[in-house]
C-alpha cells in the first residue's frame, strides 16, 4: 500500500479523498492554485504545493507542474479526483513514465471510454445500443449544420472531452446548431484544454441512468448498481438518487451486465460509470463512459456500503477485488443534492464572495437515517469565480425513498449560507414538488417544472401558518428577553398584548399568542386553528428547532429592520409581527418602488466578460445576442429584452465585472 497519495483536484473531492487516505493510513498532499492558499482541502492534507496561477489552464490542467509537486512531495500515487486531468490519457502516461502510480484506469482504457467520440465507437464495435449521431470530429460550423440536419432536430452538441454540462447544447433548429456549436468549442477549451466536439440525436422526455462499475488489474469486474441522475439544469446534474424508481430488477440486471461486459472488452480497472439515455418505456441506449470517480458517488456508498475512494486505491496498488457481483446488496434510498454558489431567483446565474456564514446540518446516522455533507468551503472561506460553484454535496440515507426524501427536505432547512446567494431555496422546493416525489422523472423535469425559472415560492397555506407561528413564538419570546433586562425603570408592570397581526409578504395573518406552561400556543384567527410551539431557541441563533404540534420543524431565521426572514420548505418570506395598533401605523407606509433598469443591460453574475457582439448606433431587436460573459468555466449569452438602438457601451472583452454592472444602454 502506498503511504502517500498526491490529490491533483481541488474542493469538496480532495477534501473526500483526504477522508479516506486519512481512513486508511495514507499521508496526502494537496496542490492549489493562488486562488486557492486558504482553502480547506489545502488544510487538511499533510503538506500542500502550490502550482501556479488561477486560472486552471495556468494550474490544475498543467501535467508537468502535477508531476514537478509529485517529486517535490515524494507521492508515490496521484488520485485525479473529478474533472481537471482525471480523463486524459496523457496524464497517466506522463505519470507511469516519472514512476508514478495513476489512481484510475489505464491509459488504453481511458483512451477507448475516457473520450466521448472514441467510446461510442468501441460501444458499437462491442454491438452495445448506442444513440443516432455523427461519431467523428466536427471542424466547422456549416459541417456542424449539414450533420445535424441529416441526423433530425433536436440534436446534443457535446464536448470530446467533457463532463460536468461543460461543452454542451442542446438545439432544435439551424440557428441554435452554429451558436450552439460556437460556445461548445470555446467552453471545451477553456475546461478541458480540447475544443472537439460531435453531435448526437437528442432523445426526448429521455431519463439518465448510470451504472457504477469497479474493476481490479487481474480481470475482475463488477457492478454495484445504478443511479438515477435525470434532474438536470442545462445538463447539469443537480438531484441524484440510488437506485432509480424507474428500474425493474430484470432491467437492472441486463444494464449491469452490459456495463461489465463493456468494462472488460476494453480492460478496464478501476471505478468508472458506464451511462445510459432511457425512455420511460426501460428501453436505454449507451450514452458514453466517464472514466473515473463520479461526483455523485456517495449515493452508491450509502446503498452499497462501499467506500469506492479506498476501492479505487486498493486496485491501484495491485489488489485484488475483494469483492464479488453476489456480494452486491443495495440497502434502502440515497438522495443527493448539489448545492452551488448560484441564484435561483435570477436564471440561476453564479455567485461568488465571501461565505460569511456556513453551517450545514450535523452528519451522522439517527433512527437509521444518515446525513453526510461532503464539501470543500468553510466559514469565512470566498467562492472563486475560476472554478465550479459546488459548495457541497448534501445526501441523505434512509430506508424508503418517501424516507428519504423526507429527510433531505430537513436537512435543506437546516443548511444555513450566507454572504452569497445559493440554490438551497431551490432545492427545498424540489422536494417537495409531486412530480418528483412520485418518481416521474425526465431530464426535462427541471425546464418543464419551473418554467420561466425559479420564483419566491408565496407563504401559502401549511407553509404559511407554519412561518407565521414560528414568526410569533420568536416575537414572543424575544418580547420575555427584553422584559427580563435589569436595570429598568421600577412602576407599572409591563404586561404585553397577546393579539398580533403576522405580515408574510403580502399575506397578513391576525393570531393570538401567548406562553402556557413552557409551550407557546398560537391561534389563528382565520383558520380557526390552534398550534403549540415547543423549541430552545435563542435570539441570534440562525436556526429555529422545535416541534410544531409534536412534528419536528425547522425554520431558518435572519432578522431584519423590525422583523425576521424566515425559510422553510422552499418558501422564504419576511415576516413582520405588530400588534393591533402597529399593524394600523405600517399599513400606512408609501410602498417602495423599484428603479427602472430596462434600457439597460446588466453584468447578471461577477464574471469575465468574452466578447461584445453590437456596437454603438447598432439597431438590435430583442432576443439577439449582444454579449457573452463568463464564470466559473459556464459562459453566458446575453441578450437584448427589447428592440433598441444602442446608445453606450461601457465594457470590453477583458474587463472583470461585478454584478449589475451595466455592460450597454440603449437610446
Amino acid at each position: 500500500m502506498f503511504k502517500r497519495i498526491l490529490i491533483a483536484n481541488r474542493g469538496e473531492i480532495a477534501c473526500r479523498i483526504i477522508k479516506t487516505a486519512r481512513k486508511m493510513g495514507i499521508e496526502t498532499v494537496a496542490v492549489y492554485s493562488e486562488a486557492d492558499k486558504d482553502a480547506l482541502h489545502v488544510a487538511m492534507a499533510d503538506a500542500a504545493v502550490a502550482i501556479g496561477p488561477p486560472p486552471a489552464a495556468e494550474s490544475y490542467l498543467v501535467i508537468e507542474k502535477i508531476l514537478a509537486a509529485c517529486k517535490e512531495s515524494g507521492a508515490e500515487a496521484v488520485h485525479p479526483g473529478y474533472g481537471f486531468l482525471s480523463e486524459r490519457e496523457a496524464f497517466a502516461q506522463a505519470l507511469a513514465a516519472a514512476g508514478i502510480v495513476f489512481i484510475g484506469p489505464n491509459p488504453k482504457a481511458i483512451a477507448a471510454m475516457g473520450d466521448k467520440i472514441e467510446s461510442k465507437k468501441a460501444a458499437a464495435a462491442a454491438k452495445v445500443s448506442t444513440v443516432p449521431g455523427h461519431l467523428g470530429v466536427i471542424d466547422s460550423e456549416a459541417e456542424a449544420v449539414k450533420i445535424a440536419q441529416e441526423i433530425g432536430y433536436p440534436v446534443m452538441i457535446k464536448a470530446s472531452a467533457g463532463g460536468g454540462g461543460k461543452g454542451m447544447r442542446i438545439a432544435n433548429n439551424k440557428a441554435e446548431v452554429a451558436e450552439g456549436f460556437a460556445r461548445a468549442r470555446s467552453e471545451a477549451k477553456s475546461s478541458f484544454g480540447d475544443e472537439r466536439v460531435f453531435i448526437e440525436k437528442f432523445i426526448t422526455n429521455p431519463r439518465h441512468i448510470e451504472i457504477q462499475v469497479l474493476g481490479d488489474k487481474h480481470g475482475n469486474v463488477i457492478h454495484l448498481g445504478e443511479r438515477e441522475c435525470s434532474i438536470q439544469r442545462r445538463n447539469q446534474k443537480v438531484i441524484e438518487e440510488a437506485p432509480s424508481p424507474l428500474l425493474d430488477a430484470a432491467t437492472r440486471r441486463k444494464m449491469g451486465e452490459q456495463a461489465v461486459a463493456l468494462a472488460k472488452a476494453v480492460g478496464y480497472d478501476s471505478a468508472g460509470t458506464v451511462e445510459f439515455v432511457a425512455g420511460q418505456d426501460k428501453s436505454f441506449y449507451f450514452l458514453e463512459m466517464n472514466t473515473r470517480l463520479q461526483v455523485e458517488h456517495p449515493v452508491t456508498e450509502l446503498v452499497t456500503g462501499i467506500d469506492l475512494v479506498e476501492q479505487m486505491i486498493r486496485v491501484a496498488a495491485g489488489e485484488n477485488l475483494s469483492i464479488r457481483q453476489g456480494d452486491v446488496k443495495l440497502d434502502g434510498w440515497a438522495i443527493e443534492s448539489r448545492v452551488y454558489a448560484e441564484d435561483p431567483y435570477r436564471n440561476f446565474l453564479p455567485s461568488t464572495g465571501r461565505l460569511t456564514r456556513y453551517r450545514p446540518p450535523q452528519e451522522g446516522t439517527v433512527k437509521g437515517v444518515t446525513v453526510r455533507n461532503d464539501t470543500g468551503v468553510y466559514e469565512g472561506g470566498e467562492i472563486s469565480l475560476y472554478y465550479d460553484p459546488m459548495i457541497a454535496k448534501l445526501v441523505t440515507h434512509a430506508s424508503t425513498r418517501d424516507s428519504a426524501i423526507a429527510a433531505q427536505s430537513d436537512a435543506l432547512d437546516a443548511f444555513v449560507i450566507d454572504g452569497i446567494r445559493h440554490n438551497v431555496p431551490f432545492l427545498a422546493a424540489l422536494m417537495a414538488h409531486p412530480r418528483w416525489q412520485a418518481g416521474t422523472l425526465s431530464t426535462g423535469f427541471i425546464a418543464e417544472e419551473f418554467r420561466g425559472g425559479f420564483h419566491p415560492q408565496p407563504p401559502e397555506g401549511g407553509s404559511g401558518e407554519v412561518l407565521a407561528a414560528v414568526a410569533a413564538a420568536i416575537d414572543h419570546v424575544l418580547g420575555e428577553r427584553k422584559r427580563r433586562i435589569s436595570g429598568q425603570l421600577g412602576g407599572r408592570i409591563v404586561t404585553r398584548e397577546s393579539q398580533r397581526a403576522v405580515w408574510l409578504g403580502e399575506r397578513e395573518i391576525k393570531l393570538e399568542v401567548k406562553r402556557v406552561n413552557g409551550t407557546i400556543h398560537v391561534r389563528m384567527h382565520a383558520a380557526n386553528s390552534e398550534h403549540r410551539l415547543a423549541s430552545n431557541w435563542k435570539p441570534g441563533n440562525p436556526i429555529w428547532s422545535g416541534t410544531l404540534d409534536d412534528k419536528p420543524v425547522t425554520v431558518q431565521v435572519r432578522e431584519i429592520p423590525n422583523g425576521f426572514a424566515l425559510s422553510h420548505r422552499g418558501v422564504e418570506s419576511r415576516a413582520y409581527v405588530y400588534t393591533e395598533r402597529e399593524a394600523g401605523y405600517a399599513r400606512l407606509m408609501p410602498p417602495r418602488k423599484i428603479a427602472d433598469t430596462g434600457k439597460k443591460v446588466l453584468c447578471p453574475m461577477p464574471g469575465l466578460v468574452v466578447s461584445i457582439a453590437v456596437k454603438e448606433g447598432q439597431e438590435v431587436k430583442a432576443g439577439e445576442t449582444v454579449a457573452v460573459v463568463e464564470a466559473m468555466k459556464m459562459e453566458n449569452v446575453l441578450r437584448a429584452e427589447i428592440d433598441g438602438t444602442v446608445k453606450k457601451i461601457n465594457a470590453k472583452p477583458g474587463d472583470s465585472l461585478a454584478v449589475d454592472a451595466v455592460i450597454l444602454e440603449f437610446a
